[in-house]
């Protein structure tokens, strides 16, 4: 990642071509990018990955192992930014992870790439509504002749070390209230955690202090259980080495499960508006997730985005929670390990 002083992120500073891949979305959008960033790499070894996403990110893009450089892009909500602060020569081959309108391909096409990789291109890859995340952008890849992996989604551990190792990580905020377990219910799982022995962590966001005070508050959690919020985001070397060394991770449908994923870490997930089966873990029984939909709910049957949490999240409750936290496999058990061990009381 360039951090060259007064250089534009997106200044040549080799001969080599480069791929300009758009994702300016969460955390959560570059875990679940990561096969596709993988197969780029390895199929195209000669290029640089320039990654375009907000400028937040950047540590975690770096993180991945994937992503020479980081080009600034943001924009409200899941919207395509308005422009690229791209100066130099047109990118060999541009890429469109953000989404599927003309406004991203047009954000791409307009600085004229070599080869614009994007679904909705005549004679190219058809978009699917019904389809996981991961599968998605590896097939849009696999469609422009590059093999990828759905299933390659792990990142490098951290060099840091954790702050709390071995702690149950609970994490209560989403970016929208349709995802937000009440945090009462936390607050009960957190505390029954802390009864049986275990060290438990809440972990909050720049904007998530009160909740996450809240929750150990309600939890009965020692002092200095609550890592982030007030102070800002948990720094992303923190928060990766937290959750490396994590027994488990206790989370909604958001970034730090994809973390969780992307590092191995066993986890419970709890999904409301939108399926598992589009933006949940590999099935792995290291990761439990909980839904409740109807029986004839469509993948996405509630608003992902929506003011007040989903009634499939609200279906679940503490005791499921905790018997999906006791049957998880011990961290680092391996595949076969994983099917027999289950978590214990540290």
């Amino acid at each position: 990642m360039s951090s060259r002083t007064g250089e534009s992120p997106s200044t040549p500073t080799s001969p080599r071509p480069r791929v300009l891949v758009l994702r300016a979305l969460g955390l959560g959008d570059l875990l679940a990018a990561v096969p596709a960033l993988r197969a780029l790499r390895r199929g195209l070894p000669g290029h640089d990955i320039v990654l375009a996403a907000p400028a937040r990110l950047a540590t975690a893009a770096a993180a991945t192992g994937l992503v020479d450089r980081l080009l600034p892009a943001s924009a409200p909500g899941r919207a395509v930014p308005a422009e690229l602060d791209w100066d130099g020569p047109p990118p060999d081959i541009a890429v469109d992870l953000h989404g599927n309108g003309p406004a991203s391909r047009g954000l791409l096409a307009g600085l004229g790439p070599r080869d614009l990789y994007a679904y909705g291109r005549a004679g190219g890859p058809v978009w699917r509504d019904d389809e996981h995340e991961r599968e998605r952008w590896c097939r849009l890849l696999e469609g422009h002749g590059l093999p990828a992996d759905p299933e390659d989604l792990s990142v490098p551990p951290p060099a840091t070390r954790s702050p709390a190792p071995g702690a149950v990580v609970v994490h209560p905020g989403a970016d929208a209230a349709a995802r937000r377990w009440p945090m009462e219910r936390f607050a009960a799982v957190a505390r029954e955690l802390h009864r049986a022995g275990h060290r438990v962590v809440v972990t909050a966001g720049a904007a998530e202090a009160r909740l996450a005070a809240s929750v150990a508050g309600l939890a009965g959690l020692p002092e200095g259980a609550v890592l982030g919020g007030a102070g800002g985001d948990v720094p992303f070397d923190v928060l990766m080495a937290l959750v490396a060394e994590a027994r488990c991770v206790v989370v909604g449908d958001t970034g730090l499960a994809h973390l969780a994923a992307a590092l191995g870490t066993p986890s419970v997930t709890l999904f409301g508006p939108v399926a598992p089966r589009l933006w949940g873990p590999p099935a792995r029984p290291r990761h439990r997730v909980l839904w409740h939909p109807d029986a004839d709910d469509p993948p996405r049957p509630g608003d992902a985005h929506g003011d007040r949490p989903d009634e499939r999240l609200l279906r679940i409750t503490v005791e499921e929670v905790l018997d999906a936290v006791r049957g998880l496999p011990l961290p680092g058990a391996g595949p076969r390990a994983d099917q027999a061990a289950v978590l214990r009381p540290g």
